[in-house]
């Protein structure tokens, strides 16, 4: 007889290094995950395997299944190791191993679900779709750029203002996986991660965005904690919530959970020559969305990176689900 799971059955939506921290805490108190995540990456190892082998790009997935994983702490080593010469220069061995299983499978979703039974995972990781999809930006001088590698660099160091994101080709269909676990869940939590390279991909989906919509799940963003040369310099919680709003053309959530944690005046310092600030919380038009705030301390920092600490924003997202689950007042 399978085991019963225990606690809410949690979606989180996202990629990138925000969500496998999240998922890192996430795994060690609640059973029931499933991460929906970005495929429009186009950069890094990532991108060559996508180009070379014609594959969904593995890096965000891998470090999500890396992150559920219950293994020795060799394997984990072994799945983050990255050459360091040759034609392998930059690649990690775990893309590799997600790029021979998807040369193994008939879709890149079974490839997934093959290397997270291998690795035992807690809960499931789901690329959102199969299809190969390119993220887009429209700037608010009129430019595009295509290619989620290309954006940031091209925003840096000028004025300009993403406008909006969009998938190439348009509106690809999400898995069915995916929107039935939206449809079941009791949780769902947006980020943290890149606002428009790592988020909103997910949201562009055929499906995804109404699913969340429509949904009566607890539903929570994670605000970051710094704003991101390249993408969102200069905006304030409000900016945040207001693209991901404008982009998906849905309200998505109730719930904001902005970090209350005192970051050392060194690390400040170090991000501002870096071009970024901690995200300013600007309550009356956060409040003018309908979104309420949860506050809570939730920062890490080492060797000056600053990181959301895994366990307690783990804690505060179930502690934030027990009690304002069943209520939509705003604070």
């Amino acid at each position: 007889m399978a085991k019963e799971r225990s606690g809410p059955k949690i979606v989180v939506i996202g990629g990138g290094t925000g969500l496998s921290t999240m998922l890192r805490g996430l795994k060690r108190c609640a059973e029931d995950i499933t991460a929906v995540v970005t495929v429009a990456d186009d950069g890094g190892g990532s991108g060559m395997l996508r180009a070379d082998l014609g594959m969904p790009p593995p890096g965000d997935v891998r470090n999500c299944i890396q992150a559920l994983a219950n293994t020795e702490p060799t394997m984990e080593r072994l799945l983050a190791y990255r050459f360091t010469e040759g034609v392998l220069k930059g690649q990690s061995f775990g893309n590799l191993f997600l790029a021979a299983l998807n040369g193994m499978s008939d879709t890149f979703d079974e490839a997934v679900r093959r290397m997270s039974d291998v690795l035992a995972i807690t809960g499931r990781v789901l690329p959102v779709t199969n299809e190969s999809v390119y993220l887009a930006a429209d700037f608010d001088d009129g430019t595009e750029v295509l290619g989620e590698s290309l954006i940031a660099e091209f925003k840096k160091g000028t004025d300009k203002r993403i406008e909006r994101v969009r998938l190439v080709p348009p509106h690809p269909q999400a898995l069915d996986e995916v929107l039935e676990a939206i449809g079941e869940a009791d949780m769902i939590v947006l980020g943290p991660g890149s606002l428009y390279t790592s988020i909103m991909p997910n949201l562009l989906c055929a499906g995804v965005a109404e699913a969340v919509a429509n949904s009566d799940a607890f539903r929570i963003y994670v605000l970051n904690i710094m704003t991101q040369d390249g993408e969102t310099e200069g905006y304030t919680a409000s900016d945040h919530i207001g693209a991901i709003f404008s982009n998906s053309g849905r309200r998505l959530f109730d719930w904001c959970l902005a970090n209350s944690g005192e970051i050392p005046p060194e690390v400040r310092e170090k991000y501002a020559r870096e071009g970024a600030e901690p995200v300013a919380v600007d309550v009356p038009a956060v409040q003018e969305l309908g979104v309420g705030l949860i506050y809570a301390p939730v920062a890490a920092w080492r060797n000056g990176v600053i990181r959301h600490d895994p366990d307690a924003l783990a804690a505060e997202l179930l502690r934030a689900y027990r009690e304002k689950s069943h209520t939509r007042v705003y604070e």
